[in-house]
C-alpha cells in the first residue's frame, strides 16, 4: 500500500509510521511540525515528508495513495478547550475536508483517529458503538461530529472507517505524560508521589498507543464489506480500569511510591467502560500486543533509562498543552 499519514510526527503517528514501514508500505507523512524539539527517541522517518497544516493539504498531495490515516488533531480534552473554536477548525473542519479531499484523489479509504472519549459520561457500563453518545469536551465533540460529516461521503469507491480509540498510554519515541497512566507513573518518578487528581473512580479504557498504530494498518488491510463506513471501538474488553487500578499498577513497580489523592477535577464526569467485541468480529486474528501491565513495565523502563526526573514532568517537552501554549500563534496563523 501507499499510506498517507497526517500527524506522523505525533505520539501515535511515530509508531504508525514505523508499523507501517516494517510491513512493507511506502508512507507519505504530513505534520506542522508543532512539536518539533519534543522526541525522546529517534523516530522512524516516511519515505516522503511534506512539513504543511492539514488544512492547506491539496488533492495533488493525496493522489497515487491506497489509504490515508488521518491523526492530525488538537490532541486531547485540555487542549481542546484552551481553544475550542480551533479545536472546532482543526478536528472537525479539516478531517472532513481531508475526507473530500482524498476521495476527490481517489483514495480507495480514509481511517479517522477518533475517540472513546465520545461516550463522556456512560448511561451505562460496556458502552458498544450503538450506545447513545454524550461528548462532554470541544475534543470528543468534534471527533463524532467529524464521524457525522465524513459518513454520507461513503460510496463504492470510498470507505471512511472511524478507529474510536481507548485511551492512549505507553512508551513512544514521542512521549506525551500528559494521559493519564504515563502521568501517574511520571509523578511517581518525579515526586515519589502517584498523584491521583480525581477520586480515582472514574472508569478508563486503556491501549497501548502501539497497538493503536496496528489497528490502523489491520483495518486498511481487512476486506472492505466487514469495515466499510463502520466506527469501532479499539481497545479490548479485558483493558477497562479504574484511575485507582492504574495508580495500583505503579505502585507494583515503585512500592515505595505513595499514593496521593490531590482533588484537583474532583469527581471527574468523564466516567466510561466500553466493549470492544466489534472489533475482534471484524478482525478476528487481531489482537493487542499490550496489556496495561505489560506496557507499563516497558514504559517504566525507558523512563530510568533515561533518567526520568521532577524537570521532565514539570517540562514543556512532554506536556503538549504546555508546547502548544508557546506556538498556538502558527496554528492561529494558518
Amino acid at each position: 500500500m501507499r499510506v498517507f499519514v497526517t500527524g506522523h510526527q505525533g505520539y501515535i503517528g511515530s509508531h504508525l509510521v514505523d508499523v507501517l514501514k516494517q510491513e512493507g508500505h511506502a508512507v507519505t507523512g504530513c505534520d506542522i511540525g508543532l512539536f518539533d524539539g519534543c522526541a525522546w527517541d529517534k523516530v522512524v522517518p516516511p519515505d516522503r515528508e511534506l512539513k504543511k497544516d492539514v488544512r492547506a493539504i491539496t488533492p495533488r498531495d493525496l493522489e497515487g495513495h491506497d489509504a490515508v490515516m488521518h491523526l492530525a488533531a488538537i490532541s486531547n480534552d485540555p487542549m481542546g478547550e484552551l481553544d475550542a473554536g480551533l479545536t472546532y477548525a482543526v478536528n472537525r473542519d479539516a478531517s472532513v475536508q481531508v475526507a473530500k479531499l482524498a476521495k476527490q484523489a481517489g483514495v480507495a479509504r480514509y481511517l479517522f483517529a477518533g475517540s472513546c472519549s465520545v461516550y463522556g459520561q456512560g448511561a451505562k457500563p460496556d458502552l458498544d458503538e450503538a450506545d447513545p453518545l454524550n461528548p462532554l469536551t470541544a475534543y470528543a465533540k468534534s471527533k463524532i461530529e467529524t464521524e457525522q460529516q465524513v459518513s454520507p461521503l461513503a460510496d463504492n469507491a470510498f470507505c471512511p472507517i472511524f478507529l474510536r480509540n481507548a485511551t492512549a498510554y505507553g512508551y513512544s519515541p514521542m512521549l506525551r505524560i500528559d494521559l493519564v497512566v504515563n502521568n501517574l507513573l511520571g509523578s511517581a518518578m518525579a515526586y515519589g508521589q502517584i498523584r491521583i487528581q480525581s477520586d480515582g473512580t472514574p472508569w478508563r479504557p486503556l491501549v497501548h498507543c502501539r497497538d493503536i498504530a496496528r489497528a490502523f494498518v489491520a483495518l486498511a488491510k481487512a476486506p472492505r464489506e466487514r469495515v466499510f463506513n463502520k466506527a469501532i471501538n479499539i481497545g479490548a474488553n479485558s483493558e477497562n480500569y479504574r484511575v485507582r487500578d492504574v495508580a495500583d499498577q505503579v505502585k507494583r513497580l515503585m512500592p515505595e511510591a505513595q499514593i496521593t489523592y490531590t482533588g484537583e477535577v474532583g469527581a471527574d464526569p468523564r466516567n466510561y467502560r466500553v466493549n470492544f467485541d466489534l472489533l475482534y468480529k471484524l478482525l478476528p486474528e487481531f489482537r493487542l500486543q499490550y496489556s496495561l501491565a505489560t506496557g507499563m513495565d516497558e514504559l517504566y523502563r525507558a523512563m530510568a533509562r533515561h533518567n526520568f526526573s521532577y524537570k521532565d514532568f514539570e517540562g514543556e517537552q512532554f506536556v503538549r498543552l504546555r508546547t502548544l501554549k508557546h506556538r498556538l500563534g502558527r496554528l492561529q496563523a494558518a
